[in-house]
């Protein structure tokens, strides 16, 4: 294939504020074609209007930059290395944290083995692999996820020592085996960012530069809106019809009734839980509505609502949380006490979600700029038999008028509570990008998050 050459001055840099980031910074009359046809192609992200900027999980972007930097070269760029990204190029690091079959692989095989690690993690950010579940396995992590192709796979370990370890044909099949290994210790969504992760994403953080168009192409037809990644409780509202659908196939233990043409319920075996979803359900409606009782024919125990304009994750941790055994609540005799609220949040706790008192209400509050909260009701909370609405948990525009929200009845199990603000603390969810606000990154968004080990990784002294 025929190259074009670029008539452009690039120059390549250790970043400032970042251990092993390179930036490359572009002069020249035509900057579109260097990063088109080849930074981009090996991992550079604008990060301004004339810097680029490449942020692995694997720490080997020297290797990368210099990799781009013979491509620039051989298409005719004007390529300086700065002297202390040379160094680094030259140098041969090794990983002081390294899985210990690695001292039997050559660099090159280790870096294969990263690179798909760093693979793994750029189809994440990008919405190309979604992960369902994750868990703690001891000192790493574990996940579950599907490609966009509908492969579901099985993951092992964190950042540039994560693998693929079991395909499946199927979503349900895929995440029904994770239960079964992992049981208890299984939660939803993916799971906090490692330090890696969030130090790579912070060195591009800057707002999204627009890739400047060529004349030639100025004609073209525009593009579809591209989605980027967000706080769950900011994520467009998703497909719930096919997420009942996806929900009745991974449980056995459910069966699906239809009365009538506008709803849909899935009874549980045992007869004492129930969820009921409204195929058309208008704004001011509710999509999902779910009930559990003391026995076939005994008392309810709690009840939840769902608004059809849920971000899909939150109602996802749900049912979810339903499929597990969470539902079961200890009747409504037992008071709500500080034990259950702290229970119930502590996700928001962990990741700093401010909480005021007021007057009648407790509330926690998203900490960033995307509106989003739970309020905890202490009046509705003393009415007899705990049937009122007493948790709210919502997002968008204000706690009055929520873009939307799920209600909760005063005796929802905390364990069930704590899913869902584990989700809302720590889940992502995919929003199409609005013309009318600024654009930023298509990358995964940082979350607050408990410092935990992230295998970093140690660089001792160099060999040559």
């Amino acid at each position: 294939m025929l190259r074009t050459a670029v008539d452009a001055q690039v120059r390549l840099a250790r970043h400032p504020d970042h251990s092993s980031a390179v930036t490359a910074t572009l002069t020249g009359p035509d900057p579109y074609l260097a990063r088109a046809t080849v930074l981009s192609a090996h991992g550079f992200r604008w990060t301004s209007d004339e810097t680029m900027t490449l942020a692995r999980i694997d720490h080997d972007e020297p290797h990368y930059a210099d990799q781009a930097a013979r491509a620039l070269r051989e298409d005719g760029a004007t390529v300086e290395i700065d002297p202390a990204l040379q160094e680094e190029i030259d140098t041969e690091w090794t990983y002081g944290n390294a899985p210990t079959h690695w001292q039997w692989l050559t660099r090159d095989e280790i870096r294969e083995a990263t690179a798909e690690a760093q693979r793994i993690h750029d189809d994440i950010a990008a919405g190309r692999l979604v992960i369902h579940r994750h868990a703690q396995d001891g000192w790493t992590t574990v996940a579950v996820g599907t490609y966009q192709d509908g492969k579901s796979v099985h993951l092992h370990g964190e950042d540039y020592v994560r693998q693929e370890t079991m395909d499946y044909d199927s979503e349900p099949e895929a995440v029904a085996d994770f239960h079964r290994q992992y049981t208890v210790a299984v939660r939803p969504g993916p799971a906090p960012l490692t330090r890696i992760e969030r130090a790579a994403a912070g060195v591009l953080s800057a707002p999204h530069v627009e890739m400047p168009v060529p004349a030639t192409a100025q004609t073209a037809a525009p593009a579809e809106p591209l989605s980027k990644m967000v706080p769950v409780y900011a994520a467009d509202p998703g497909d719930h019809e096919a997420l009942l659908n996806d929900f009745l196939a991974a449980n056995g233990e459910w069966e699906r009734y239809r009365p009538h043409d506008e709803t849909t319920i899935a009874s549980h075996e045992s007869l004492a839980l129930r969820v009921e979803f409204l195929h058309e359900a208008a704004h001011g409606d509710n999509a999902w509505t779910v009930a559990a009782y003391e026995s076939p024919v005994g008392e309810r125990l709690w009840h939840a609502a769902v608004t059809p304009t849920t971000p899909l994750e939150i109602t996802k941790a749900l049912l979810n949380s339903l499929a597990s055994g969470n539902g079961w609540g200890s009747g409504t005799a037992a008071a709500v006490t500080k034990e259950t609220l702290a229970e119930a949040t502590r996700p928001l706790a962990e990741t700093g979600w401010p909480q005021t008192v007021r007057a009648r209400l407790i509330e926690w509050t998203a900490p960033d700029a995307e509106p989003a909260g739970v309020s905890f009701d202490t009046v509705a909370a003393t009415k007899p038999n705990g049937s009122t609405d007493t948790w709210t948990v919502w997002g968008g525009n204000t706690p009055h008028q929520p873009t939307w929200a799920v209600r909760l009845s005063t005796h929802t199990p905390a364990a069930l509570l704590q899913d869902i603000t584990f989700e809302l603390a720590y889940g992502q969810g995919h929003r199409k990008r609005r013309t009318s606000t600024a654009r930023t990154p298509s990358r995964l968004t940082t979350q607050p998050a408990i410092p935990r080990p992230a295998n970093p990784v140690t660089r001792p002294a160099a060999t040559r």
